[in-house]
C-alpha cells in the first residue's frame, strides 16, 4: 500500500484528504438522515391528528422534537399568534426556506470533490510522465531504459485511477443525499399543506385564539 501511494506522486496527498473528508461528512449526513427518517415518521401524523382536537397538545409535542426541521417549521407558524390563513401559509413557506440549507449541508462539497478528484488524478499522471520522460536519454529505445519508461508510465497512472475512485464515491454520495433532500422537501410541502388545511378548519370552528399560539403560552 505504501509503494502504491508513493507511486501516485504528490497529488496523492490531496486525494487522500478529499477521500477522508468525503467519508467523514458522509457518516455525518447518513446519521442526520437516519435520525430524521426515524423520528419524524411517527411525529408528523401524530401531531396532525392531535392538532384538530387539541392544538395545545400538538404544539407541546412538537416542542419536544425541535431538533427536527419539520417540527421547527410547524412551530414557526403555530406560534405566530392569531394569524390569518394567508399569514400562516407565508410563515410555513418562510420557515421551510430557512431549513433548506440545513437539509443541503455539505452537498456542494461532495459535488466539488467529484469534480476536482479526476483533475488531481490527471495532474498526477502528467507530472509522473514528465518525470519519467525527463530521465529517458535520447536514442535509448530498448533495454533497461524502455523498461523503466514502461514502469514509470504504469506508476503514473495510479494517480488517475485513485482520482477516479474518489470522484465516483463522492458522486454516488452526492446523488444519494440529493435524493434524500428532494424526498424530504416533498414531505415538508405535503405535511405543511395538511397542517394549513387543519388550521383553516380549526379557525372556522373557533378552536384558534391568540393566546393559544403566542410563543411561551405553554407551560
Amino acid at each position: 500500500m505504501g509503494n502504491w501511494f508513493t507511486a501516485g506522486g504528490v497529488v496523492m496527498w490531496p486525494l487522500l484528504l478529499c477521500s477522508l473528508l468525503t467519508l467523514t461528512l458522509a457518516v455525518e449526513r447518513g446519521w442526520f438522515w437516519l435520525q430524521i427518517g426515524r423520528q419524524q415518521r411517527g411525529l408528523v401524523p401524530q401531531a396532525l391528528s392531535t392538532f384538530s382536537q387539541n392544538p395545545q397538545r400538538a404544539i407541546a409535542k412538537l416542542k419536544q422534537h425541535q431538533q427536527l426541521p419539520i417540527a421547527r417549521i410547524f412551530l414557526s407558524a403555530l406560534t405566530l399568534g392569531d394569524a390569518t390563513p394567508e399569514e400562516f401559509r407565508l410563515a410555513l413557506e418562510s420557515a421551510a426556506q430557512a431549513e433548506l440549507p440545513v437539509l443541503k449541508r455539505f452537498q456542494t462539497l461532495f459535488e466539488t470533490v467529484a469534480g476536482v478528484a479526476p483533475l488531481l488524478g490527471l495532474l498526477g499522471t502528467v507530472l509522473g510522465l514528465m518525470q519519467t520522460f525527463s530521465n529517458l536519454r535520447l536514442g535509448e529505445t530498448s533495454g533497461p531504459a524502455a523498461t523503466g519508461v514502461t514502469a514509470g508510465v504504469s506508476e503514473a497512472l495510479v494517480s488517475t485511477a485513485s482520482g477516479l475512485v474518489v470522484a465516483l464515491v463522492a458522486l454516488l454520495l452526492a446523488n444519494l443525499f440529493q435524493g434524500l433532500y428532494r424526498r424530504q422537501r416533498s414531505f415538508i410541502l405535503e405535511a405543511g399543506g395538511k397542517l394549513e388545511i387543519l388550521y383553516r378548519r380549526a379557525q372556522r370552528q373557533g378552536l384558534i385564539s391568540s393566546n393559544v399560539y403566542l410563543p411561551g403560552s405553554l407551560p
